[in-house]
């Protein structure tokens, strides 16, 4: 889908050629004299309009309205977490009527946030998979044009958001394909293909090449599968090469059955899912090719299914890591630690500024902080702050969680230097604190989106969560844009 924006007011908003017109309507809404303000106005006064978010207004062929719908939709306070709301309840209502070309218009006190958020939500709201139905049918959104008050103040909070936009849908599209078709392999040649569109570095690294580099844990949990592990290292280089680069890492677990410690039956097809992690970091790296930051950003995916098999690990084996650290499985359904570790170790040859991982880790994250906010784990103050910021800002909320040592004490094992499991409680935190083990050389943070990556019942779909956080942490950290990367900016754009 395509975006675009616009400076104009009501009157010219209603003149634009379109299938709907949006217009939200904020609390103290001040009706002009053009027949959009005129009807908001009267409706506002009969009560039959709310401001409330979420609360719409349709009518048809509006008089003085060249769109044949229009919505009007109330933004509450207008802020940016309003303006979500009204914006994806008004394209929701929207797509089912087969609408190609929208017209949103923001009210005139609407912020970069607001854009943001507005730009988002569109997004959002019109996404249907399709991928691998029959009848590509669904999605008959188009464009939509954002309308504001000064186009110019507001046009680099957009141009982040369309291209976040991009990657989010990138992220969601991987996650929701099956895993007979999201395997391994296929995820590498996405990252191939990702690499050659925006100029990245890639390599794709098999069985053979993860074994040399020692990477023992990672490949404890592949070998009860036919489909061979992939190591994926992407390389974004928009700054020069003396500056450190922002590592991420993606869990990348194409089908998680939990493998000789398997799961139950229900839901387990949403196991599929255990990929999003990567999948993340695929779509951040989708948004980089189209920003162009002045920032080193490297990707890291490990990846692999966790089966059970005849050559499957099994509880009580121990495995060594790429670290040299001796782990004792007492649950290969914890496999996520166990490809991460060695992820972790890896990324010390990139001398850091900052390692991110990013996983659908634990259910205990899941029961701790639900599906509103990704759990955050942080070994620096400043990177956590930072992180928690931008989520914020981005509205992909976070939530700092504790690291205290003492959590650390159920990993104790007699056979191994740790466990990769402890007791039940805390299961969130004792999993960050095995990880923290391995990312001991640089400032590292852990992003638990068990609850946030994906969303199961009638509305069953990876969300692309936190790819918006993500690119807003990075765009936060990057220097001013060279001349370079501007040109290059303005090539993705054109």
């Amino acid at each position: 889908m395509d975006f675009e924006l616009k400076t104009l007011d009501l009157a010219e908003a209603a003149r634009q050629k379109c299938d709907a017109l949006v217009v939200l309507v904020a609390e103290g809404f001040k009706p002009g004299s053009d027949p959009v303000s005129r009807l908001a106005g009267t409706a506002l006064k009969a009560g039959d309009l709310e401001t409330k978010p979420g609360k719409l207004l349709q009518a048809y062929r509006a008089e003085g309205v060249t769109a044949p719908r229009l919505i009007l939709a109330g933004a509450g306070d207008g802020s940016a977490r309003r303006v979500q709301s009204a914006v994806q309840a008004a394209v929701s209502a929207l797509r089912a009527k087969g609408i190609k070309r929208i017209v949103v218009c923001l009210a005139p006190a609407a912020d970069e946030f607001a854009v943001r958020a507005a730009v988002l939500a569109a997004a959002d709201a019109s996404y249907v998979y399709v991928a691998t139905k029959s009848k590509a049918e669904g999605r008959a959104l188009e464009r939509v044009t954002l309308a504001v008050a000064d186009a110019t103040t507001v046009r680099v909070a957009f141009d982040s958001a369309r291209a976040t936009a991009a990657g989010v849908e990138a992220a969601r599209e991987l996650g929701n394909l099956p895993p007979n078709v999201a395997t391994p392999t296929r995820l590498g040649e996405e990252a191939r293909k990702l690499a050659k569109a925006h100029g990245f570095q890639c390599e794709v690294l098999g069985p053979k090449e993860v074994a040399r580099l020692g990477m023992g844990s990672f490949m404890a949990v592949a070998q009860g599968s036919s489909q061979p592990l992939r190591f994926i290292v992407l390389k974004y280089v928009g700054a020069p090469a003396s500056q450190a680069p922002v590592v991420l890492v993606g869990k990348g677990i194409t089908f998680d059955s939990g493998g000789i410690s398997i799961k139950p039956a229900p839901e387990m097809d949403e196991m599929k899912f255990d990929m999003c992690g990567a999948a993340s970091v695929l779509g951040v790296f989708r948004a980089l090719g189209e920003l162009r930051p002045a920032i080193n950003v490297v990707g890291l995916v490990p990846t692999c299914e966790n089966l059970p098999d005849g050559g499957s690990f099994k509880p009580g084996d121990v495995v060594t890591s790429m670290s040299g650290q001796t782990i004792e499985v007492l649950n290969t359904d914890a496999e996520g630690r166990l490809v991460l570790c060695d992820a972790l170790t890896y990324a010390e040859r990139f001398k850091p500024a900052a390692v991110v991982d990013v996983a659908t880790l634990t259910g205990a994250c899941v029961i701790a902080l639900g599906a509103i906010r990704s759990g955050l784990f942080a070994s620096d103050d400043g990177l956590a702050r930072a992180l928690q910021e931008a989520g914020d800002a981005a509205l992909d909320l976070c939530w700092r969680m504790p690291l205290d040592d003492e959590y650390g004490e159920g990993l104790k094992t007699n056979f191994a230097d740790v466990a990769n499991v402890a007791g039940r409680q805390g299961g969130a935190i004792t999993a960050a604190k095995f990880l923290q083990r391995f990312a001991a050389k640089y400032p590292w943070a852990h992003l638990d989106i068990a609850g946030t990556a994906w969303k199961g019942g009638p509305s069953k779909g990876a969300t692309g969560r936190p790819v918006p956080l993500l690119v807003q942490y990075l765009l936060s950290q990057a220097g001013p844009a060279t001349g370079k990367a501007r040109a290059a900016r303005r090539k993705a754009a054109a």
